[in-house]
């Protein structure tokens, strides 16, 4: 049989391989005794890049307790991690602050945002400020109602990140006299125009910027999706699933926050929370403007407060098929705390049936 052997390039792999030289002073016990086993050692930088020949999966995660504080101090020992129900062989376990971030923040213009739109506007431009380093990071800007706008690409320039957020704005469709009324007026161009324009297409959007914004973002970032909704989704070729997919291929998390005006039916939590935790992420609701910064404030803490765990699955095989990732927690003591674990709930293996 003849295949292309895939050659895997990554830069935060092989803990035994990467950390030699990179923390003095702080690599773990090669010992094996699980009594003298150290708190996961933070990596700072990133630099270094490692080919091997073989197929190498990530897996971020980040750990709460009942009260939704973060926890930092978890240990190799404390969690297994299972591929397709059969348990695997952590090669790297660490916890993760400093990665580049590649985000795209998409903010729906549709009707139902027309009453909140200026304060997440307004909360968008704060998270950038407090997120974005211009030597590391980069950003997007994506608006949509029946169809996705570009408002601006991957840039780390925060003039021009807050300017495409003040540009995002509420167009009302033809014949729109508010509160989710269209009534007569001017005639739009043709019928698909008028349609879209009235209409939300949550799971399009999400789907074209994971392939189109994030799947060509470098190797060597965190990507994540930030997105601003009431979660009603009304039109689309797209299905929740296949949003999920999208992200998934392209490793990008998706963050939701629910937020839209009760007088349009409300937010649908279980579409974003189902969207959100299939990919790693987590769905928040709040409940006003202070309750969005909240929200903000928790999505920049976790992105900086998370765990990599890398492993070389049993299954070699690269047939391009969907595996299920599964992390338990085996510490009695954690387990007590009622301790919840987060993460991507799999991926596509690599597919190397490709012709020269």
């Amino acid at each position: 049989m003849k295949y292309k052997v895939l050659i895997i390039s990554f830069s935060f792999l092989l803990a035994g391989l990467f950390f030699i030289g990179s923390e003095k002073g702080n690599a773990q016990n090669s010992t094996g005794m699980p009594e003298a086993t150290p708190p996961p050692i933070v990596i700072e930088d990133d630099d270094d890049i490692i080919t091997i020949d073989t197929e190498v999966v990530n897996v971020l995660f980040t750990a709460q307790d009942k009260n939704r504080r973060l926890l930092t101090e978890l240990k190799e020992g404390d969690v297994r991690l299972y591929e397709d129900g059969e348990a695997q062989e952590m090669t790297a376990f660490y916890r993760q602050i400093d990665l580049p971030l590649s985000l795209a923040i998409l903010i729906d213009t549709s009707a139902s945002q027309e009453r909140t739109l200026p304060d997440e506007k307004l909360a968008a431009k704060s998270f950038l400020e407090a997120v974005v380093r211009p030597t590391k990071d980069e950003v997007s800007i994506v608006s949509f109602t029946g169809e996705a706008t570009l408002e601006q690409g991957m840039t780390s320039n925060i003039a021009r990140l807050r300017r495409a957020i003040d540009n995002v704005q509420f167009v009302p469709p033809s014949g729109y006299i508010g509160g989710g009324v269209i009534a007569g007026g001017t005639p739009p161009i043709s019928g698909r125009n008028q349609m879209t324009q009235g209409s939300t297409a949550i799971w399009d959007a999400v789907w074209i910027t994971s392939e189109e914004v994030l799947g060509p973002a470098p190797e060597k970032t965190r990507r994540a999706i930030i997105l601003l909704t009431d979660g009603v989704n009304t039109y689309g070729k797209k299905k929740l699933d296949e949003a999920v997919e999208a992200a998934q291929r392209s490793e990008a998390v998706i963050y939701s926050v629910g937020i839209g005006d009760n007088f349009y039916n409300g937010v649908d939590e279980g579409a974003l929370r189902k969207l959100s935790e299939r990919t790693g992420g987590r769905a928040f609701f709040p409940r006003d403007e202070r309750e969005l910064r909240q929200a903000f404030d928790q999505i920049q803490e976790e992105m900086r407060s998370q765990y990599l765990i890398a492993y070389a699955p049993t299954n070699q095989k690269r047939d391009g098929s969907y595996r299920k990732i599964e992390i338990k927690l085996v510490n009695p003591e954690l387990a007590k705390q009622k301790v919840v674990i987060t993460h991507r709930q799999g991926y596509f293996s690599k597919d190397t049936d490709v012709r020269k």
